[in-house]
């Protein structure tokens, strides 16, 4: 009797370590590109593991790359693939050079991704890109995506905190701490949290991109929170 309670007890442990390896999510460094793409870098991590979780976040992944390629109405957007959007983004530059071919400068566009963090509970990926179609300057805009590590499903900002005013509370002081009062375009007490939150190994990570609370010039505002100052707020604790 003692001998089977053993091996049910084996068995019960194989089972769940199965089970965790098959949940296990790796990230391999990818470059995507096609045959006559001269304008576009793409280098992100992509997901591997469990076929449903990796998908999910690999298609988060993709649709931020396709809406930075995407010239225009970010509403319009109709292309499925990366691939697609290199193809067009390469195509309406040789339009535009085209018909004005006076126009020296080429357009480009660059994006790398970074596994931020990953933990049993939440996976954070951080997309940088820089775009240039011609104009004064380029663009540099960073996209967080925080995935649930046990689904793939995207975690959206609403979910990943469970007390947003004890939380906006401790950011509003750490922001303090990392900008000037000439750099904002809010006043204090109208504080806003950003569109991108996510985790690193140091805590939480909260970041502004260009013009979002500042001018251009100001650039980028990021601070980081420890994560123990916040775990109570929060739906998942980044450990």
């Amino acid at each position: 009797m003692h001998y089977k309670k053993f091996l049910l007890s084996i068995s019960f442990l194989c089972f769940l370590f199965s089970c965790n390896k098959e949940l296990k999510t790796t990230f391999l460094d990818t470059n995507i590109t096609t045959a006559n793409n001269k304008l576009v870098e793409i280098n992100v991590p992509k997901a591997a593991g469990n076929e449903q979780i990796a998908s999910q976040i690999n298609s988060e992944i993709n649709k931020t790359i396709i809406a930075v390629l995407q010239i225009g109405d970010q509403d319009a957007i109709v292309f499925q693939t990366v691939e697609e959007s290199i193809t067009a983004f390469n195509n309406e530059y040789n339009a535009f050079n085209k018909d004005f071919p006076d126009v020296s400068q080429p357009w480009e566009a660059q994006v790398d991704g970074e596994l931020m963090h990953q933990s049993p509970e939440v996976i954070s990926i951080a997309i940088t890109s820089y775009v240039n179609t011609g104009g004064a300057h380029g663009i540099t805009h960073i996209s967080f995506l925080n995935f649930d590590a046990t689904t793939g499903k995207r975690i959206e900002n609403s979910h990943l905190i469970k007390n947003k005013d004890a939380f906006k509370s401790v950011a509003q002081s750490y922001f303090k701490d990392a900008i000037t009062e000439e750099d904002i375009l809010f006043e204090p007490d109208t504080f806003q949290l950003p569109a991108n939150i996510g985790f690193n190994e140091e805590g939480i990570i909260l970041l502004y991109n260009t013009y979002e609370i500042a001018p251009y010039s100001t650039g980028i505002i990021e601070f980081t929170i420890p994560i123990e100052k916040v775990s109570d707020y929060l739906t998942f604790n980044g450990s």
